[in-house]
């Protein structure tokens, strides 16, 4: 049986993750076994976080809706049912972003909302 010598294919593999790990402080872009376990390791945080980012962008949006109807004499929640009892359909989203942008506008969907409670 003849021998395989893997120098170029392990070279190759190497240099690929090494690649990857552009940018790493450190060990953490040097040497190889370091840099494949932060490569890994940022590959998780990564897959985890683009979910965490939706959640977390939620629970801004929910504050500032809170925080502008609470100017108006209003709770969020109380805001909230007041919309969906009014068949406003503006998510929290677009909501956040009238706070913030449009005041005026803003005060119109809180007396909608007051309205239908």
């Amino acid at each position: 049986m003849s021998r395989v010598k893997s120098a170029v294919v392990r070279k190759k593999r190497h240099k690929k993750r090494l690649q990857a790990a552009k940018g790493y402080f450190g060990g953490r872009r040097k040497l190889y076994t370091v840099a494949n376990e932060a490569r890994k390791k940022a590959l998780e945080y990564q897959y985890r976080d683009r979910r965490n980012k939706k959640r977390d962008f939620r629970a801004l949006w929910i504050t500032r809706i809170n925080a502008a109807s609470r100017e108006h004499d209003i709770t969020y929640s109380k805001f909230i049912a007041g919309i969906n009892g009014a068949g406003i359909k503006l998510d929290r989203k677009i909501l956040a972003d009238l706070a913030v942008r449009n005041p005026e506008a803003f005060a119109k969907v809180v007396e909608v909302a007051k309205a239908a409670l």
